[in-house]
């Protein structure tokens, strides 16, 4: 979507002005005709140079925004003049510009969903699906408030998996970075002192000597390869489909981390299809919602293979343990839900089991790692401080 500055005359006559985002500048004055207004200029608004100010709108700020609106709904306020309070009273422009667009395609006639629809990067399919069943039903304050509900809980679970992925990489990189300055710049003044001792050096203080030389003369090298490391792994990350299928399936097999996403992973599944389900939407439509959502390309490979086999008249239990991908204790319960008829109730209760696993887990790898992060940096730092301070005792000892 680009967004438009536009100025034109409205019905009364009056002269007026304002954005819109579209696809193009056509589309951009076929929504504006439609809204009443016969555009005079039309252009593309030029982007600020430095955008310090505008903060990227995060799946939280939707679950905001859809817990607000619902609130509006539920006080008896119109639904456009709900969008308008919100987006006027929103600090962050770009969510702003967003609900204004949507307050101007729903004055045009278009139903929520499909105004929704026009911005995919902020509200998926899933998302869509949801308020049209709620629109068709006449729920669509409820139904905003169980999708603001499920996208806090979905968000509290990446938070809990960021952390438990990206407190152990901070804390090695800063290692890292530590190291490589005490080779370049500390053991440097440390051989300018050894050279006039006159004797040979130990030969561990002599290995890391060597490090260090090494790191002068062929920093760059070392620079270029992470430098390469890093772009090959975001473009192949980005782009094939195929290395995000094995990079998934790698960290399924760690230890302890890979137990987390896959806990993770069925938090997600169970609680993206209970919400779905007790919606009304159609089981195979409902699945089909689900396989983006995982997280992971395995288990979005097994929600499609679910889809299909349910789409064949099978149950979702069975299906399930054809994809051998979900513990039996999960089969189980889903299999007396579809008996029972309370799949959406039972599918909320595995969502909650999982979803305090995943808070254990993170809690007891963190506990872990403390130590064992401990460990390592007294290693590595402390190795090199060692390998430093070895001839300065050897010349102390034969002093």
């Amino acid at each position: 979507m680009i967004a438009f500055h536009w100025e034109g005359i409205n019905r009364s006559g009056e002269s007026i002005q304002g954005d819109i985002s579209a696809s193009s500048i056509s589309e951009a004055k076929i929504e504006l005709r439609q809204q009443g207004v016969v555009p005079k200029t039309l252009k593309k608004k030029s982007k600020p140079l430095f955008s310090m100010g505008q903060k990227k709108l995060k799946s939280s700020d939707i679950a905001v925004i859809s817990r607000q609106l619902a609130t509006m709904i539920t006080s008896g306020v119109p639904l456009v003049q709900g969008v308008e309070i919100i987006g006027k009273g929103n600090a962050n422009p770009n969510a702003q510009e967003l609900l204004m667009t949507i307050k101007a395609d729903l004055e045009a006639g278009h139903a929520l969903n499909e105004c929704l629809a026009k911005h995919p990067k902020y509200f998926d399919e899933l998302y869509c699906n949801l308020v049209s069943a709620g629109e068709q039903s006449g729920t669509l304050d409820s139904m905003l408030q169980r999708i603001a509900t499920y996208k806090e809980r979905i968000e509290t679970i990446k938070k809990k998996v960021k952390k438990a992925l990206y407190y152990p990489a901070a804390v090695m990189a800063v290692a890292l970075i530590v190291t490589v300055v005490l080779l370049l710049f500390v053991v440097p003044q440390f051989e300018s002192l050894f050279k006039g001792f006159g004797a040979d050096l130990p030969m561990f203080t002599r290995m890391v000597i060597d490090m260090s030389r090494w790191m002068q003369d062929f920093w760059w090298v070392a620079f270029f390869f992470v430098a390469a490391a890093a772009f090959s792994f975001g473009y192949l990350k980005k782009n094939s489909d195929k290395f995000n299928f094995l990079l998934d399936k790698l960290v399924l097999k760690l230890p302890v981390v890979g137990n987390i996403m896959q806990k993770a992973a069925i938090a997600r599944y169970s609680r993206t299809l209970s919400i779905t389900f007790a919606a009304g939407l159609p089981l195979v439509d409902a699945l089909k919602c689900v396989s983006g959502t995982v997280g992971n390309l395995l288990y979005t490979n097994a929600v499609i293979r679910i889809r299909d086999e349910v789409a064949m008249g099978h149950t979702i239990s069975f299906a399930m343990h054809l994809t051998k991908m979900f513990p039996n204790m999960v089969e189980q319960m889903i299999a007396i839900g579809e008996e029972s008829g309370s799949l959406d109730d039972m599918l909320g209760k595995v969502a909650d089991f999982y979803e305090e696993e995943v808070n254990n887990a993170v809690d007891s790898l963190s506990s872990l790692l403390e130590p064992l992060i401990m460990a390592v940096l007294g290693i590595l730092i402390g190795g090199l401080v060692a390998a430093m301070y070895l001839p300065i005792f050897k010349l102390g000892s034969v002093v």
